[in-house]
């Protein structure tokens, strides 16, 4: 995956740029980069759906802040790893003409301006799908065979749409415009405005002969097995971006992406929270009483911990760098464990007199927070 540029560099900015600074960037490197300024130059769609992609963040407060923060990682969970999380940024699968046609409407480019070029180059639409692991894949990172459904180049015609041995003609109409202009008079003067040719439907070109096998359209949705890495780290509900593996694009342009949806199921034991692991631990009353080591279940294996004298249900220890890997990165969470006593029930009269003989063998220091609750509830209503 190629290393993607600063968002700041690619509209000409300075970190803490305001907004109206980025929107006015934006509009500038939009109308440079815009690929029906350069026909002849392919280059140019990428560089505009760049333009696009940097405004997208950096418009948006809450993404420019993640951004700012953590870099292209923070707007992009698959970011380093061949695909894109913290969850993507949205594609640009649709068509760049109509973008055009929606950014410069007032800047005296005239509304058809965007319909001149009907078979330039246009980049394939985003399509999404799904997966799903198990907990203790997302936590190590898992390889995974996706089947999705997507449009290819019908192989038959090469995308031209046109029978064996046939190309497809201009539209006599349009020109190959794909679009046609109308003059209409009224009493404040004459309005001129553009639609799409009804001839050719607005693509610029008349087939006579279509390929049998895509029936004119050069493209056929195919069934296609995708290996994805998942990088360890990953969290329920992110989402994965492959790039390039989305839709074909339309006459030679740039293929969408693939955005896979991440779903995690649920552990029995544990629970987790951002990058940190949560899980509680049965002990015995007398593990509690006298202190006992414990076996402790973690992602890597068991470990062992010893818990003090007097542990009371409800207590908390940590278990450093026991928990989640952070996505492309060295460090890990915690492990946060709890404690919670287990009465013992089902007991014989044997064994509930010797726990009255032991029970009347203490005294009220031997219950620090009894102690102290009734002293309050005594200095509370004094008596």
């Amino acid at each position: 995956m190629a290393e993607k540029r600063d968002y700041y560099e690619v509209l000409g900015l300075q970190k803490g740029a305001t907004e109206e600074e980025i929107k006015k960037a934006y509009r500038k490197k939009a109308r440079e980069n815009h690929p029906d300024l350069h026909p002849d130059d392919p280059s140019y769609v990428e560089k505009f759906q760049e333009v696009n992609e940097a405004h997208e963040v950096l418009s948006d407060p809450q993404k420019r802040a993640r951004y700012d923060q953590f870099g292209h990682a923070g707007v992009d969970p698959g970011y380093g790893g061949g695909a894109d999380p913290f969850g993507g940024m949205g594609g640009f699968g649709g068509d760049m003409n109509d973008i055009f046609e929606n950014l410069f409407s007032g800047f005296g480019f005239g509304g058809g301006a965007s319909r001149s070029t009907a078979n330039a180059p246009r980049r394939g639409a985003d399509i999404q799908e799904s997966v799903v692991i198990n907990f203790m894949d997302a936590c190590n990172g898992v390889k995974r065979d996706v089947k999705i459904n997507r449009m290819t180049v019908c192989d038959a015609c090469n995308g031209s749409g046109a029978g064996d041995g046939t190309t497809a003609d201009i539209c006599p109409d349009c020109q190959g415009r794909g679009s046609v202009k109308t003059t209409q008079r009224t009493p404040f003067g004459a309005i001129s405005s553009t639609k799409p040719c009804p001839h050719c439907g607005g693509k610029g070109k008349i087939i006579k002969n279509p390929c049998s096998k895509c029936r004119g359209v050069g493209r056929l949705r195919v069934q296609k097995t995708v290996s994805v890495d998942i990088p360890a780290g990953i969290d329920d509900g992110q989402i994965i971006r492959l790039s390039g593996q989305g839709d074909c694009g339309v006459n030679g342009g740039t293929a969408g992406d693939l955005l896979l949806n991440v779903s995690v199921k649920a552990h029995p034991i544990f629970t987790r929270e951002g990058y940190d692991i949560h899980c509680d631990i049965p002990v015995t009353y007398m593990e509690a009483v006298l202190g006992a080591e414990i076996t402790v279940p973690t992602i890597d294996g068991d470990v062992k911990y010893n818990i003090g004298e007097g542990t009371q249900t409800g207590t908390v220890f940590r278990l450093k760098g026991k928990g989640v890997k952070k996505i492309h990165r060295t460090e890990r969470g915690n492990q946060y464990v709890k404690i919670y006593v287990e009465v013992p029930k089902n007991l014989t009269k044997k064994q509930k007199d010797l726990l009255k003989e032991f029970e009347a063998s203490l005294s009220e220091k031997n219950y620090t927070k009894r102690q102290s609750f009734f002293e309050k509830l005594k200095a509370k209503f004094d008596f």
